[in-house]
Protein backbone atom coordinates (compact mmCIF):
# COMPACT_ATOMS: atom_id res chain seq x y z
CA UNK A 1 0.00 0.00 0.00
CA UNK A 2 1.27 3.14 -0.89
CA UNK A 3 -0.12 6.31 1.14
CA UNK A 4 0.81 10.12 1.11
CA UNK A 5 -1.02 11.26 4.24
CA UNK A 6 -0.13 14.09 6.91
CA UNK A 7 0.58 13.48 10.25
CA UNK A 8 -0.03 15.33 13.20
CA UNK A 9 0.80 15.65 16.72
CA UNK A 10 -0.42 16.87 19.51
CA UNK A 11 1.46 16.96 22.28
CA UNK A 12 0.03 15.11 25.06
CA UNK A 13 -0.77 17.88 28.60
CA UNK A 14 -0.15 14.67 30.99
CA UNK A 15 3.41 14.48 29.17
CA UNK A 16 6.35 16.46 31.05
CA UNK A 17 8.44 18.43 29.74
CA UNK A 18 11.28 16.23 28.85
CA UNK A 19 8.79 13.47 27.55
CA UNK A 20 7.47 16.53 25.53
CA UNK A 21 11.14 17.01 23.87
CA UNK A 22 11.52 13.72 23.46
CA UNK A 23 8.49 13.16 20.91
CA UNK A 24 8.89 16.73 19.12
CA UNK A 25 12.71 15.37 18.63
CA UNK A 26 10.89 11.91 17.11
CA UNK A 27 8.63 13.66 15.55
CA UNK A 28 10.92 15.06 13.01
CA UNK A 29 10.99 14.04 9.35
CA UNK A 30 7.60 12.04 10.37
CA UNK A 31 5.17 14.26 11.04
CA UNK A 32 4.15 17.73 9.19
CA UNK A 33 2.46 19.31 12.22
CA UNK A 34 2.69 19.58 15.63
CA UNK A 35 -0.55 20.85 17.54
CA UNK A 36 0.70 23.08 20.39
CA UNK A 37 -0.30 24.87 23.27
CA UNK A 38 0.79 28.28 23.25
CA UNK A 39 2.86 27.69 26.57
CA UNK A 40 4.39 24.70 24.83
CA UNK A 41 5.30 26.81 21.24
CA UNK A 42 9.05 27.33 22.56
CA UNK A 43 9.65 23.57 22.83
CA UNK A 44 9.21 23.29 19.03
CA UNK A 45 11.92 26.48 18.81
CA UNK A 46 14.57 25.29 16.16
CA UNK A 47 13.04 22.14 14.93
CA UNK A 48 12.20 21.51 11.42
CA UNK A 49 8.58 21.12 11.68
CA UNK A 50 5.51 23.62 11.40
CA UNK A 51 3.06 24.36 14.37
CA UNK A 52 -0.43 24.90 14.82
CA UNK A 53 -2.01 26.67 17.35
CA UNK A 54 -4.52 29.31 18.81
CA UNK A 55 -1.61 31.42 19.23
CA UNK A 56 -0.67 33.62 16.40
CA UNK A 57 2.98 32.58 16.45
CA UNK A 58 1.82 29.10 14.80
CA UNK A 59 2.47 28.49 11.40
CA UNK A 60 -1.61 27.32 11.07
CA UNK A 61 -4.34 29.26 13.32
CA UNK A 62 -5.77 26.69 14.87
CA UNK A 63 -9.75 27.32 16.13
CA UNK A 64 -12.53 24.97 17.52
CA UNK A 65 -16.39 25.63 16.83
CA UNK A 66 -18.50 27.09 17.07
CA UNK A 67 -16.89 30.06 15.80
CA UNK A 68 -17.81 33.60 16.55
CA UNK A 69 -17.25 33.94 12.28
CA UNK A 70 -16.16 32.44 9.64
CA UNK A 71 -14.35 35.93 8.42
CA UNK A 72 -10.66 35.32 8.14
CA UNK A 73 -10.54 31.89 7.72
CA UNK A 74 -7.93 30.99 4.83
CA UNK A 75 -5.73 27.77 3.80
CA UNK A 76 -3.62 28.91 6.45
CA UNK A 77 -6.60 27.87 9.03
CA UNK A 78 -7.65 24.78 10.88
CA UNK A 79 -10.97 24.08 12.71
CA UNK A 80 -11.92 21.15 15.02
CA UNK A 81 -15.25 19.57 14.95
CA UNK A 82 -16.91 17.38 17.27
CA UNK A 83 -18.67 14.86 15.09
CA UNK A 84 -21.27 13.27 17.25
CA UNK A 85 -24.63 13.81 14.89
CA UNK A 86 -25.13 14.44 11.07
CA UNK A 87 -25.63 18.47 12.04
CA UNK A 88 -21.88 17.86 12.67
CA UNK A 89 -21.07 16.26 9.17
CA UNK A 90 -22.53 19.25 7.40
CA UNK A 91 -20.60 21.92 9.94
CA UNK A 92 -17.72 20.19 8.75
CA UNK A 93 -18.73 20.20 4.60
CA UNK A 94 -19.93 23.83 5.11
CA UNK A 95 -16.21 24.42 6.66
CA UNK A 96 -14.92 22.46 3.60
CA UNK A 97 -16.21 25.00 1.53
CA UNK A 98 -15.60 28.19 3.24
CA UNK A 99 -12.13 27.82 1.94
CA UNK A 100 -10.72 26.65 5.26
CA UNK A 101 -7.46 24.77 4.83
CA UNK A 102 -7.65 21.73 7.42
CA UNK A 103 -10.40 20.45 9.44
CA UNK A 104 -10.39 17.95 12.19
CA UNK A 105 -12.26 15.89 13.27
CA UNK A 106 -12.95 13.84 16.74
CA UNK A 107 -15.82 11.18 17.13
CA UNK A 108 -16.04 10.21 20.16
CA UNK A 109 -19.07 7.98 19.76
CA UNK A 110 -19.49 6.48 16.15
CA UNK A 111 -15.96 6.16 14.50
CA UNK A 112 -16.18 4.74 10.91
CA UNK A 113 -19.57 5.64 9.89
CA UNK A 114 -19.25 9.45 10.35
CA UNK A 115 -15.60 9.73 8.76
CA UNK A 116 -16.73 7.71 5.77
CA UNK A 117 -19.97 9.83 5.42
CA UNK A 118 -16.94 13.08 5.37
CA UNK A 119 -14.68 11.71 3.20
CA UNK A 120 -17.28 10.98 0.28
CA UNK A 121 -18.56 14.58 1.39
CA UNK A 122 -15.16 16.70 1.76
CA UNK A 123 -12.76 14.47 -0.47
CA UNK A 124 -10.87 17.11 -2.27
CA UNK A 125 -12.36 20.06 -0.75
CA UNK A 126 -10.39 20.08 1.90
CA UNK A 127 -7.41 18.43 4.12
CA UNK A 128 -9.79 16.31 6.50
CA UNK A 129 -8.02 14.96 9.69
CA UNK A 130 -9.19 12.30 12.13
CA UNK A 131 -8.18 12.80 15.78
CA UNK A 132 -7.36 9.86 16.93
CA UNK A 133 -6.03 8.11 20.45
CA UNK A 134 -3.73 5.61 19.16
CA UNK A 135 -1.98 4.31 16.12
CA UNK A 136 -4.13 1.41 15.61
CA UNK A 137 -7.20 4.47 15.59
CA UNK A 138 -4.88 6.37 13.50
CA UNK A 139 -4.91 2.92 10.62
CA UNK A 140 -8.38 2.53 10.74
CA UNK A 141 -9.10 6.17 9.81
CA UNK A 142 -6.05 6.21 7.10
CA UNK A 143 -7.91 3.13 5.58
CA UNK A 144 -12.02 3.56 6.04
CA UNK A 145 -13.66 3.67 2.57
CA UNK A 146 -10.50 2.59 1.33
CA UNK A 147 -9.49 6.06 0.61
CA UNK A 148 -8.66 7.30 4.08
CA UNK A 149 -8.89 10.02 5.78
CA UNK A 150 -5.72 12.93 4.69
CA UNK A 151 -4.35 12.42 7.64
CA UNK A 152 -4.56 12.17 11.39
CA UNK A 153 -4.24 14.00 14.53
CA UNK A 154 -2.38 12.07 17.13
CA UNK A 155 -1.35 12.15 20.79
CA UNK A 156 0.78 9.57 21.58
CA UNK A 157 1.22 8.44 25.06
CA UNK A 158 4.55 6.94 24.28
CA UNK A 159 7.17 7.09 21.28
CA UNK A 160 5.71 3.49 20.02
CA UNK A 161 2.75 4.87 18.85
CA UNK A 162 4.51 6.94 16.18
CA UNK A 163 7.07 4.12 15.50
CA UNK A 164 4.02 1.95 14.76
CA UNK A 165 2.35 4.98 12.70
CA UNK A 166 5.75 5.18 10.53
CA UNK A 167 5.71 1.69 9.39
CA UNK A 168 2.32 1.51 8.35
CA UNK A 169 2.67 5.11 6.18
CA UNK A 170 5.86 4.52 4.85
CA UNK A 171 5.79 0.17 4.18
CA UNK A 172 8.16 -0.35 1.53
CA UNK A 173 9.45 -3.96 2.12
CA UNK A 174 10.61 -4.81 -0.95
CA UNK A 175 12.49 -8.52 -0.74
CA UNK A 176 14.97 -9.05 -3.45
CA UNK A 177 14.19 -12.43 -5.49
CA UNK A 178 16.68 -14.24 -7.77
CA UNK A 179 16.56 -16.99 -9.88
CA UNK A 180 17.30 -20.61 -8.85
CA UNK A 181 16.88 -23.98 -11.42
CA UNK A 182 14.94 -26.42 -10.36
CA UNK A 183 16.57 -30.06 -10.19
CA UNK A 184 14.42 -32.25 -9.11
CA UNK A 185 10.55 -33.31 -8.61
CA UNK A 186 9.29 -36.43 -6.90
CA UNK A 187 6.05 -37.16 -4.93
CA UNK A 188 6.63 -38.02 -1.19
CA UNK A 189 3.15 -38.93 -0.27
CA UNK A 190 0.26 -37.20 2.20
CA UNK A 191 0.56 -34.91 4.54
CA UNK A 192 -1.08 -32.17 6.23
CA UNK A 193 -0.78 -28.80 4.34
CA UNK A 194 -1.85 -25.59 4.56
CA UNK A 195 -4.35 -23.18 2.62
CA UNK A 196 -3.99 -19.58 3.60
CA UNK A 197 -7.38 -17.89 2.60
CA UNK A 198 -6.54 -13.67 3.28
CA UNK A 199 -8.22 -10.53 3.38
CA UNK A 200 -7.23 -9.54 -0.13
CA UNK A 201 -7.05 -10.43 -3.64
CA UNK A 202 -4.09 -11.00 -5.43
CA UNK A 203 -2.98 -10.60 -8.95
CA UNK A 204 -1.23 -13.24 -11.33
CA UNK A 205 2.36 -13.23 -10.16
CA UNK A 206 1.52 -12.33 -6.44
CA UNK A 207 2.09 -15.03 -3.83
CA UNK A 208 3.57 -16.05 -0.67
CA UNK A 209 7.28 -16.68 0.12
CA UNK A 210 7.71 -20.47 1.38
CA UNK A 211 9.99 -22.89 1.59
CA UNK A 212 11.79 -25.62 3.94
CA UNK A 213 15.00 -23.83 5.11
CA UNK A 214 14.70 -20.07 6.15
CA UNK A 215 17.66 -18.72 3.95
CA UNK A 216 16.31 -19.94 0.81
CA UNK A 217 12.32 -19.26 0.17
CA UNK A 218 9.92 -20.39 -3.03
CA UNK A 219 7.47 -17.75 -4.41
CA UNK A 220 4.39 -19.94 -4.44
CA UNK A 221 1.14 -18.20 -6.35
CA UNK A 222 -2.04 -17.55 -5.48
CA UNK A 223 -4.69 -19.18 -7.44
CA UNK A 224 -5.44 -16.85 -9.46
CA UNK A 225 -5.78 -18.26 -12.75
CA UNK A 226 -8.76 -20.60 -14.58
CA UNK A 227 -9.20 -23.56 -15.07
CA UNK A 228 -11.95 -26.14 -16.66
CA UNK A 229 -12.38 -27.61 -12.99
CA UNK A 230 -12.33 -25.03 -10.09
CA UNK A 231 -13.23 -21.70 -9.92
CA UNK A 232 -10.45 -19.30 -8.99
CA UNK A 233 -9.92 -17.99 -5.25
CA UNK A 234 -7.41 -14.96 -5.37
CA UNK A 235 -7.46 -14.98 -2.00
CA UNK A 236 -6.35 -18.20 -1.22
CA UNK A 237 -2.49 -19.27 -1.49
CA UNK A 238 -2.46 -23.21 -0.74
CA UNK A 239 0.69 -22.73 0.75
CA UNK A 240 2.20 -26.43 1.85
CA UNK A 241 2.87 -28.40 5.14
CA UNK A 242 2.05 -27.48 8.54
CA UNK A 243 6.00 -26.97 9.01
CA UNK A 244 7.03 -24.89 6.24
CA UNK A 245 8.33 -21.23 6.74
CA UNK A 246 6.76 -18.26 5.26
CA UNK A 247 7.97 -15.15 5.08
CA UNK A 248 5.85 -12.43 7.24
CA UNK A 249 5.74 -8.10 7.57
CA UNK A 250 9.37 -7.01 8.97
CA UNK A 251 10.66 -9.91 7.17
CA UNK A 252 9.91 -12.35 9.55
CA UNK A 253 9.49 -15.82 9.15
CA UNK A 254 6.47 -18.13 10.68
CA UNK A 255 5.79 -21.49 10.59
CA UNK A 256 2.73 -22.10 8.59
CA UNK A 257 1.17 -24.10 11.11
CA UNK A 258 1.02 -21.00 13.40
CA UNK A 259 -0.81 -18.58 11.48
CA UNK A 260 -3.92 -17.74 12.73
CA UNK A 261 -7.37 -15.26 11.64
CA UNK A 262 -6.77 -11.66 11.72
CA UNK A 263 -2.49 -11.89 11.68
CA UNK A 264 -0.80 -10.11 9.09
CA UNK A 265 0.78 -11.68 6.01
CA UNK A 266 3.01 -10.64 3.64
CA UNK A 267 1.97 -10.81 0.08
CA UNK A 268 4.54 -10.73 -2.78
CA UNK A 269 4.91 -10.02 -6.25
CA UNK A 270 7.38 -11.27 -9.24
CA UNK A 271 9.16 -7.91 -9.14
CA UNK A 272 9.85 -8.40 -5.24
CA UNK A 273 6.97 -5.38 -4.77
CA UNK A 274 5.35 -6.25 -1.15
CA UNK A 275 2.35 -5.48 0.34
CA UNK A 276 0.59 -6.42 3.78
CA UNK A 277 -2.37 -8.88 4.16
CA UNK A 278 -4.59 -10.21 6.69
CA UNK A 279 -5.33 -14.10 7.35
CA UNK A 280 -8.95 -14.75 6.49
CA UNK A 281 -8.46 -18.44 7.91
CA UNK A 282 -6.12 -21.18 7.79
CA UNK A 283 -7.49 -25.06 6.27
CA UNK A 284 -5.38 -27.49 7.29
CA UNK A 285 -5.93 -30.55 5.78
CA UNK A 286 -4.76 -34.15 4.64
CA UNK A 287 -3.33 -34.40 1.12
CA UNK A 288 -0.58 -35.62 -1.81
CA UNK A 289 2.63 -33.96 -1.57
CA UNK A 290 5.63 -32.70 -3.81
CA UNK A 291 8.55 -32.15 -2.99
CA UNK A 292 10.48 -29.50 -5.49
CA UNK A 293 14.35 -29.00 -4.93
CA UNK A 294 16.35 -25.83 -6.50
CA UNK A 295 20.02 -24.66 -6.66
CA UNK A 296 20.53 -20.87 -6.57
CA UNK A 297 23.85 -19.16 -5.25
CA UNK A 298 25.52 -22.18 -5.37
CA UNK A 299 23.15 -23.25 -2.22
CA UNK A 300 20.34 -26.43 -1.98
CA UNK A 301 16.99 -25.21 -0.98
CA UNK A 302 13.72 -27.40 -0.95
CA UNK A 303 9.80 -26.95 -1.15
CA UNK A 304 6.92 -29.31 -0.58
CA UNK A 305 3.47 -28.50 -1.49
CA UNK A 306 0.54 -30.10 -2.40
CA UNK A 307 0.41 -32.14 -6.00
CA UNK A 308 -1.93 -30.42 -7.55
CA UNK A 309 -2.73 -28.00 -10.52
CA UNK A 310 -4.19 -25.18 -8.89
CA UNK A 311 -0.33 -25.15 -6.66
CA UNK A 312 2.23 -22.72 -8.92
CA UNK A 313 5.41 -21.16 -8.73
CA UNK A 314 6.20 -18.08 -9.80
CA UNK A 315 9.16 -17.31 -12.61
CA UNK A 316 10.21 -14.06 -13.69
CA UNK A 317 7.78 -14.00 -16.42
CA UNK A 318 5.05 -16.61 -15.76
CA UNK A 319 4.09 -19.63 -13.49
CA UNK A 320 4.21 -23.16 -13.79
CA UNK A 321 1.94 -25.57 -11.54
CA UNK A 322 3.95 -28.28 -9.80
CA UNK A 323 2.29 -30.66 -11.41
CA UNK A 324 3.97 -30.13 -14.47
CA UNK A 325 7.53 -28.64 -13.12
CA UNK A 326 10.40 -30.71 -14.28
CA UNK A 327 14.37 -30.40 -13.85
CA UNK A 328 16.00 -27.25 -15.51
CA UNK A 329 12.80 -24.86 -15.32
CA UNK A 330 13.62 -21.46 -13.54
CA UNK A 331 11.73 -20.33 -10.84
CA UNK A 332 12.17 -17.47 -8.23
CA UNK A 333 13.47 -17.52 -4.62
CA UNK A 334 14.66 -15.42 -1.88
CA UNK A 335 18.11 -16.17 -0.41
CA UNK A 336 19.71 -15.08 2.95
CA UNK A 337 22.60 -16.16 4.76
CA UNK A 338 22.52 -16.20 8.31
CA UNK A 339 20.13 -18.06 10.98
CA UNK A 340 16.45 -17.50 12.62
CA UNK A 341 15.56 -17.00 16.29
CA UNK A 342 11.58 -17.26 16.73
CA UNK A 343 11.41 -15.65 13.37
CA UNK A 344 13.91 -13.14 13.45
CA UNK A 345 17.31 -13.08 11.64
CA UNK A 346 20.56 -13.67 12.87
CA UNK A 347 22.71 -12.63 10.53
CA UNK A 348 26.03 -14.10 11.73
CA UNK A 349 24.71 -17.49 13.08
CA UNK A 350 25.68 -20.30 11.50
CA UNK A 351 22.94 -22.82 10.78
CA UNK A 352 22.74 -25.82 8.86
CA UNK A 353 19.12 -26.35 7.70
CA UNK A 354 18.51 -29.70 5.17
Amino acid sequence: MILTKEVWLRLNPDNSEAQKVELLKMAEGRCNVVVLSPNDIPLASGLKLQTASSDERSDIRLLQTPLKSDKGLSRRSAVEVVVKERSDEDKVLKLAESGVGYVLVRCPNWKIIPLENLIARTRKKVTLLADVASAAEAKTALETLELGVDGVVIAPSSTKDLDELDRFLNHDESVPLIKAKVVAVREIGSGARVCVDTCELMQPGEGMLVGSQSSGLFLVEAEVHKNPHVEPRPFRVNAGPVSSYVLTPGLKTRYLAELKTGEEILIVNRSGASRNGHVGRVKIERRPMVLVEAEAADHSFSLIVQNAETVRLISDASSKPVSELKAGDEILVRVEEGGRHFGTLVADEMVIER
